[in-house]
């Protein structure tokens, strides 16, 4: 199944690259809800959450959250605050069926989200 993060991926179309490693890509959203809004995903095709496998991509999901730290620390909202979702199905808003971590900072975010 090709989704549109792999086509980022693979870069077929473009997309505003923050941070990469060899297994993990970040972006900006192109609709963000916060002024610092990125999504950090795995360049492996795992659907959604309940796909990750445990322990095998434990690494990995270790990896999303170091990439997140590193780009919050970047984009200046390490020390004010961030907030890190995963959206698991389309109740939850998943739209898109490829494991993928929002980062989201840059302003006071209310509680409960949505």
């Amino acid at each position: 199944m090709s989704t549109i993060f792999s086509k980022i991926i693979n870069r077929e179309i473009p997309a505003d690259i923050v941070y990469e490693t060899d297994n993990v890509l970040a972006f900006r959203d192109i609709n963000p809800q916060a002024p610092v809004h990125i999504l950090i995903i795995p360049k492996i095709e795992i659907p959604k959450v309940t796909d990750i496998k445990i322990p095998e991509q434990s690494i990995l999901m270790g990896e999303m959250i170091d990439a997140a730290n590193i780009i919050a620390k970047q984009e200046n909202i390490d020390e004010t605050g961030f907030r890190l979702v995963f959206n698991c199905g389309g109740d939850a808003g998943q739209d898109v069926y490829h494991l993928h971590l929002h980062l989201l900072g840059g302003r006071i975010l209310t509680w409960p989200p949505g």
